[in-house]
């Protein structure tokens, strides 16, 4: 058989303790399908000491993380988390030296992914990142090889299992959102300070490497328009049940003439839309092909084992010699895209307000509503919440975006309303 692949690892926490054991366990079975075997042989991460339910004493220890560029591999795993700091640090020196660098690091990419593809591509070098998107379900691979034939009009998905699982127990218990978000954050779905995942910022970096694949462009996280579930109340999910939806975290890219749309975005989503039927931690990804049809990816979208499963399909990959540009064209061939606004984005709409209860408000909104074009297909108004408030839900009809934003705007600072309203689009 042929010589090891040499593989030094950054980061030992769940996920990297979880390599090493996919790697022993199914020590056999992987040198078979890659030809040779795969070996740890250096390590790297900030305590030295720590238990991590594995044998480190085999592996040479570095202390200095950025090191591991110069250890003796072939390639550098990195999953220590970050946009900047020694994640890039190391990942540039690596592939610089021109060693293979596989990632688990979905920020570093969003941020600085081009810089990254031009790095590898210079030196000869892979740069593979499969388990930086939907943990272990293969989405990369789906895009890049096999729908690399089709034009891709739309991907779109769930893509934060933290925000999936929240919603899933909200609907199936009827409980708010920071009582299950507690819960979350008990059983480990949840950092302590969960902003990235409930303000819409992990699934945005995701999106935007999506999209990079699916449409040739460079990773455009900045423009990405991203908001969450933090202010979701389990009304809102009741009312969306009664109207035959669930409530998802869905982030979607389109590319057109006017450039590239990203959003994450809460939206209702359609009992019989596939997407309706993802629950807890699970991740999905749809994309829509002009001669594959739609594709769907779903399963575990993180946890040690999935993610770990496919930073080991990364490394059997590599040891194949199976790579190419890492976003499935040179990064000379990717575009810069514009941000596409949109105010012209045609659909249909979920708005709840919760207003003082007394005569004359739904007049008021209605108004504002027929002012600024937008046309009302239901409206609802529910009994007192818990601040003696009133919660008034309204759908509309099909119309440019740019009309709700207006009638928002005009019922901005309105004596009438309590906190900002709810503005949750319809993926039917």
């Amino acid at each position: 058989m042929a010589q090891a692949l040499r593989v030094a690892l950054a980061g030992l926490g769940t996920v990297g303790g979880g390599v090493i054991r996919v790697l022993d366990e199914n020590r056999e079975l992987i040198a078979r399908r890659a030809g040779r075997p795969i070996e740890v042989v250096a390590v790297s991460a900030r305590d030295r000491s720590k238990d991590r339910g594995v044998d480190l004493s085999r592996f040479a220890w570095v202390d200095d993380t950025a090191a591991l560029a110069e250890a003796d591999a072939d390639v550098v795993v990195e999953l220590i988390g970050g946009a900047d700091g020694p994640a890039l640090t190391l990942a540039r020196r690596a592939l610089s030296a021109g060693r293979h660098v596989v990632t688990a690091n979905k920020a570093m990419l969003a941020h600085h992914g081009l810089e990254l593809a031009a790095a590898a591509e210079a030196s000869g070098a892979a740069l593979k990142f499969e388990a930086a998107v939907a943990g272990g379900i293969p989405v990369i691979k789906g895009l890049r090889e096999g729908a690399a034939a089709n034009a891709i009009a739309r991907v779109y998905g769930i893509l934060n299992g933290t925000c999936n699982f929240i919603l899933s127990k909200m609907e199936a218990e009827g409980r708010d959102f920071a009582d299950v978000l507690a819960e979350a954050q008990a059983l480990g779905y949840a950092e302590a300070d969960p902003s990235f995942d409930i303000d819409g910022v992990d699934a945005a970096h995701k999106l935007s490497i999506l999209a990079s694949l699916a449409f040739g462009t460079a990773p455009a996280f900045a423009q990405v328009a991203a908001s969450g579930i933090r202010h979701l109340l389990a009304a809102d999910i009741a009312e969306a049940a009664a109207l035959g939806y669930r409530v998802r975290l869905v982030g979607v890219a389109e590319a057109d003439g006017a450039g590239l749309f990203q959003r994450v975005h809460a939206h209702l989503v359609r009992f019989d839309h596939p997407l309706a039927h993802v629950t807890g931690a699970t991740n999905a990804v749809v994309a829509e092909g002009n001669f594959v049809g739609r594709l769907l990816f779903q399963g575990a979208g993180a946890g040690e084992g999935p993610t770990a499963s496919a930073v080991v399909a990364d490394l059997i990959d590599i040891a194949r010699g199976e790579f190419g540009p890492p976003f499935a064209m040179p990064a000379a061939a990717l575009t810069e895209a514009a941000a596409a606004p949109s105010g012209e984005r045609r659909g249909r709409a979920y708005l709840r307000f919760a207003v003082a209860d007394r005569v004359g408000v739904l007049a008021e909104i209605a108004a504002a509503m027929r002012d600024a074009g937008v046309s009302i297909e239901s409206l609802i108004q529910r009994g007192a919440l818990a601040d003696g408030s009133v919660l008034v839900a309204i759908v509309t009809h099909e119309g440019p975006e740019r009309c709700v934003a207006a009638a928002l705007e005009r019922l901005r600072g309105s004596q009438s309303l309590h906190g900002e309203p709810m503005w949750m689009h319809l993926l039917d």
